[in-house]
């Protein structure tokens, strides 16, 4: 079952082979109809009937709103009268300029969900390649959800090329994303302008990445780190339990399994040991489906475990 319900791509496949391909250098307005992003959020009072087998009077609820497609009119949420949307074009629009004069290029962007949630991901033309051949790229992910599940948030994101595992880069005050909650009006010029005076936050990171390439992990030590890392609550929320499974799966990937674990910047080093981590949860991880993990990834648990991995991994080189 994917939750993707329309999806663009520039470049090499995406994670579940899904989508459109677009040539390079495709204009917004390619990439709205593309992607499936085309179409306008609209919304309409809440309506309810009194009565028997729903023969009545038809009464208004006036605090709250449903939202619904303009193309199918299917019904997407009900949101409180306050809640500001963000359309489904204004993501892609935030990269027009970015694109046209940045030097920026989308690579995708698509729809998840039935249309709830909508995201767009750009590289920026920054690139690292740490000993020789293990490249990192980086990129500008911008999403949102017309639900309350997502905030629109922007963030930095590396991805690692031999293995597509993505990473959050954090901005100036280790801040890994800027969040503009839904009772706000999404501006994007100011959201430009908090990015913008992170340009150099690339900048920090590939000297992070260099120093965990440099730092070797004593193998008698690894167990003990990712038993610290990979943990679940246990019952009644007070303690917590190692995910045992969690642990064999990134130990494997570490010894050798990983795509990228044997070359010179993985092998027996903390950038290799943070690459098991995020490999495991952007393509190993246990998912309703490829879609689910993804999400995850990107903007719930896994996340939290791969900023929990960095954390840990900061430590050793500090």
């Amino acid at each position: 079952m994917h939750q993707v319900e329309s999806m663009a791509y520039a470049g090499e496949k995406p994670w579940h082979g899904l989508g459109t391909k677009l040539q390079p250098n495709q204009s917004i307005d390619d990439w709205k109809e593309s992607a499936g992003m085309d179409w306008s959020i609209q919304d309409s009072e809440v309506r309810y009937i009194t009565g028997q087998n729903g023969i009545g009077t038809i009464n208004a609820f006036p605090e709250q709103k449903v939202l619904y497609r303009s193309d199918t009119k299917a019904p997407l949420a009900v949101v409180s009268k306050r809640f500001q949307v963000v359309q489904p074009g204004e993501i892609l629009e935030f990269y027009r300029d970015l694109t046209e004069v940045g030097g920026f290029e989308l690579e995708t962007a698509g729809v998840l969900r039935e249309g709830r949630k909508f995201w767009a991901l750009a590289r920026t033309g920054q690139s690292v390649s740490l000993k020789g051949r293990d490249r990192v790229d980086g990129y500008l992910l911008l999403a949102t959800a017309c639900d309350g599940t997502l905030a629109t948030t922007a963030q930095f994101t590396s991805v690692r090329v031999v293995c597509n595992n993505t990473l959050s880069i954090a901005l100036g005050d280790n801040r890994g994303a800027i969040k503009v909650p839904h009772r706000s009006q999404f501006d994007p010029n100011m959201v430009k302008r908090q990015l913008g005076i992170t340009v150099s936050a690339w900048d920090g990171f590939v000297v992070r990445m260099k120093a965990l390439v440099d730092r070797p992990v004593d193998p008698d030590s690894v167990e003990g780190l990712l038993r610290r890392i990979l943990t679940y609550p246990g019952q009644g929320g007070d303690s917590t339990v190692v995910n045992e499974q969690a642990v064999k799966a990134v130990r494997s990937l570490y010894d050798g399994g990983g795509k990228g674990a044997l070359y010179a910047s993985s092998r027996g080093t903390a950038w290799g040991l943070l690459n098991s981590v995020t490999e495991y949860v952007d393509h190993h991880r246990r998912a309703r489906s490829d879609d689910h993990r993804r999400d995850a990834a990107w903007f719930g648990q896994g996340a939290q475990i791969k900023q929990k991995t960095w954390d840990e991994m900061m430590k050793l080189v500090a």
